[in-house]
């Protein structure tokens, strides 16, 4: 099993901060999620001093087997394509992490082909998974492997002083994986749980459904048997972000999820460890079909609802400009005793 250490939200500091925010002068909690959010990293870092800055973005990349059944518009040399973007610094999540000051790298997990690019993180466990339509994607142990590099990335980058990170991800077929996890941990049927992905055609999205029932009865995974779940359906990208979130945790890191499929790996790292739910922060509510489901699993609410489904971490990377807008906030000087004026209290119906 993979090492990691358990921590908890220090609740003090997470007081703390909410009675900060409630000397503000505004209407009590009237920038909502976002005081909740700024909160909870207090709650995570220890600390009501709240700093978002430096950060960063992990970009897991991995290839998937089940491409072979058809579910997908693009063949597997697209994932080396577009790491090999990021790791140059051109990619879409590059675009936008620039304007959110962020860093972004990337990491592969296991892609059909090597991107050939030095600034690539190597983390590589195999060449892609097996096809999941046929039985076990990995193995436990390369399941155990990929959550353990998740963590450790999450430790190096903290070691290195971030203190906020996004996920991200890209492998041609993980959408397919992702829904194939949600019926696993969900009790969703292949209909409910299957989505369109980067735009498949009507008969592409049956041959979807198609592969996730024939990898559901193929593996017949257990939900009480998290590891074999993720081995028989995951991903080598999906269990490095599991590992991440559950990295969040053991170094005190707020950890962002992006959309479906970072989302399904932070289902699986919640399934494994309640305590890491309070280390991840929900940026968006992807359109895919399972997102809404995972997200309520979590207790989480997104704070963007955009129709977005772009992957890559963009929408994770699309939060951190409104949670710095938020902590200008937090921390200005437009308070009610700034003002010289007595502060709002909570009345009938107020949060």
């Amino acid at each position: 099993m993979p090492s990691y250490e358990i921590n908890r939200l220090n609740e003090a500091a997470a007081a703390e901060a909410r009675a900060r925010w409630d000397a503000v002068a505004k209407p009590l909690h009237s920038l909502g999620r976002l005081e909740d959010m700024i909160a909870q990293i207090a709650g995570i870092r220890g600390t009501a001093n709240v700093v978002l800055a430096p950060r960063c973005a992990l970009v897991f990349c991995a290839d998937h087997g089940v491409v072979a059944e058809g579910v997908t518009q693009t063949g597997q040399e697209v994932t080396a394509l577009v790491a090999r973007s990021i790791a140059a610094g051109s990619a879409n999540v590059n675009l936008m992490a620039r304007t959110a000051r962020a860093d972004v790298f990337a990491v592969d997990m296991g892609m059909a082909e090597e991107a050939g690019h030095p600034a690539v993180i190597r983390r590589r466990i195999a060449p892609g998974t097996r096809n999941m339509a046929l039985g076990p994607a990995m193995t436990p142990a390369q399941a155990e492997q990929a959550l353990q590099a998740g963590i450790d990335l999450v430790g190096a980058m903290s070691a290195r002083g971030y203190r906020l990170i996004a996920t991200g991800e890209m492998g041609i077929g993980n959408t397919t994986a992702s829904a194939a996890l949600c019926c696993a941990l969900l009790g969703m049927t292949p209909d409910e749980a299957v989505g369109r992905g980067a735009g498949l055609s009507d008969d592409g999205l049956l041959r979807k459904r198609g592969a996730v029932r024939r990898a559901l009865e193929a593996n017949r995974p257990d939900p009480a048997d998290l590891t074999g779940v993720l081995a028989g359906l995951g991903g080598f990208e999906i269990a490095a972000m599991a590992g991440a979130f559950l990295g969040g945790m053991a170094y005190r890191v707020p950890v962002v999820i992006d959309g479906v499929i970072s989302a399904a790996a932070a289902l699986i790292a919640a399934r494994m460890c309640p305590e890491a739910r309070g280390f991840m922060l929900a940026s968006h509510m992807s359109r895919e079909p399972a997102a809404a489901r995972i997200m309520a699993e979590l207790r989480l609410a997104p704070v963007i609802h955009a129709d977005m489904a772009l992957g890559e971490g963009t929408g994770a990377v699309a939060l951190m400009p409104l949670l710095d807008a938020a902590l200008s906030v937090y921390g200005g000087t437009h308070t009610f005793d700034g003002l010289g004026m007595a502060a709002y209290v909570p009345q009938g119906g107020a949060k």
